[in-house]
């Protein structure tokens, strides 16, 4: 019976991340780009000096701690398994098509983030926004919003919870033979503190934790590339020529087509990055700012360092090491790579790079879950749903979660459809009010 539901679960996310939901979310991202005319490109400087300035406007946390809180549920595991998925199903070619996809995906981040702030309101809480209310108050589409809101919380408890707390067990128990049980325990107590005090709490542990957390992956793949250095050349060359030409099969590598490059390369970016899912954007609601166009810019520049920036280190990481045809799972491929580099500490970096980007993920999706149960039931229902994540943190730890993870991928998908209405529908907006900042700046500047 088990296996049945499995296997159900399974083909319905195939189909829920097939070719149509694929299209969906890499035409949105082209359509904004061009509807913005490439903004992403002409103000990346601009954003980056808004990410590091202050202000005493309304909202809960700076540009830097939405971004960061952000980041922290979108750089995960999908940095370090997700790429390696990519090459050893797509060939190095699927690296290009991840590269575009990030690229694009900056307009739509961007209008999420714009919308968020346009349109969200004060609660007892703090500042609510997201798909939830731009659905709402923008497209006048309450339906939609709880639609959103459902598959939103289904997903924090599934793929931003119990798959992260069970990817840090398993990391944990293999590197360092420490049991999934007491992985929980600790888990769910380091969960709880910074959990509890809600997004203030959520915002100060991002700004501290995940810059961290990044520099120090950064600077370990960096080391492991000044190692290969000789061989960056040669592995740039396969991301262009596999592009375009697909990859033959050498070694344990079984060969990948034009196509399969840029299936999985877009599906890896999209499940990285999550432009389109609307996800991010209740975090950049929280921002203090007054103008909507001042955060959305910010939050562009997240899938920048998602996929960009984090995704390409672990790529070139991969690929100069040799061992991506050589057979290797993809879930070690990561780890045996740099492990080539560095001897048998890189493999330990690596389980402790894993471990701390699923905490990260579980605690910033603890926040758009939360989020999403607020707006369906009210400020009284959070502090049960805070208690209830916490718990379901040691049961992720101690259990296999297979189906939870196709089920999980599935809500993922469901959330972005309605997420991406809403952002073709309300793109004008998105429009006149980047028109109107910019207009501003230029008088201003000149």
């Amino acid at each position: 019976m088990l296996h049945s539901i499995e296997e159900i679960i399974h083909n319905l996310s195939g189909m829920v991340w097939g070719p149509p939901m694929l299209i969906l979310l890499f035409g949105t991202h082209i359509y904004l780009s061009f509807q913005l005319k490439f903004l992403q490109f002409r103000s990346l400087p601009l954003a980056i000096k808004i990410l590091f300035s202050k202000s005493n406007a309304d909202g809960d946390i700076s540009h830097f701690s939405a971004l960061m809180t952000a980041l922290a549920a979108t750089v995960g595991i999908g940095n370090i398994v997700g790429v390696a998925t990519a090459i050893t199903l797509g060939g190095p070619g699927a690296i290009f098509w991840m590269w575009l996809t990030g690229l694009l995906g900056m307009s739509t981040k961007y209008c999420e983030g714009l919308l968020a702030v346009k349109y969200r309101i004060k609660g007892k809480n703090g500042m609510q926004g997201g798909p939830m209310y731009y659905l709402t108050k923008g497209l006048n589409k309450y339906w939609l919003a709880c639609f959103f809101s459902v598959f939103t919380i289904f997903a924090a408890f599934g793929s931003g919870n119990m798959v992260q707390a069970n990817a840090t067990a398993t990391v944990f128990k293999s590197a360092f033979n420490i049991p999934p049980e007491l992985t929980g325990i600790i888990l769910s107590f380091l969960a709880g503190i910074v959990i509890i005090g809600g997004i203030k709490s959520i915002g100060r542990f991002a700004s501290i934790f995940v810059p961290i957390m990044i520099i120090l992956y950064l600077v370990t793949t960096s080391i492991v590339l000044i190692i290969n250095s000789d061989k960056i050349p040669e592995a740039l060359n396969l991301i262009f020529s596999g592009a375009f030409t697909g990859t033959a099969a050498t070694g344990g590598f079984i060969g990948a087509t034009i196509a399969a490059a840029i299936r999985f390369g877009v599906a890896r970016g999209l499940f990285s990055n999550e432009s389109g899912l609307g996800s991010a954007a209740i975090a950049a609601a929280s921002a203090k700012t007054n103008d909507p166009v001042r955060q959305a810019l910010v939050s562009m520049t997240g899938t920048f360092i998602d996929t960009i920036v984090v995704c390409t280190m672990t790529a070139l990481v991969i690929l100069t090491s040799g061992l991506w045809d050589t057979g290797i799972n993809a879930a070690e491929l990561t780890s045996k790579s740099v492990e080539s580099a560095l001897g048998y500490p890189g493999e330990i970096i690596i389980a402790i790079a894993t471990a701390f980007f699923a905490f990260s993920t579980l605690i910033g999706w603890c926040f758009y879950g939360e989020r999403a149960l607020e707006f369906l039931f009210g400020p009284k229902s959070v502090i049960v749903y805070r208690i209830v994540f916490t718990i379901l943190v040691f049961i992720g730890s101690t259990m296999s979660l297979s189906l939870v993870w196709n089920f999980s991928d599935i809500m993922n998908g469901m959330m972005a459809i309605p997420n991406l209405i809403g952002l073709i529908f309300l793109c004008k907006v998105v429009k006149n009010e980047t028109n109107r900042f910019f207009l501003v700046q230029d008088k201003s500047e000149g």
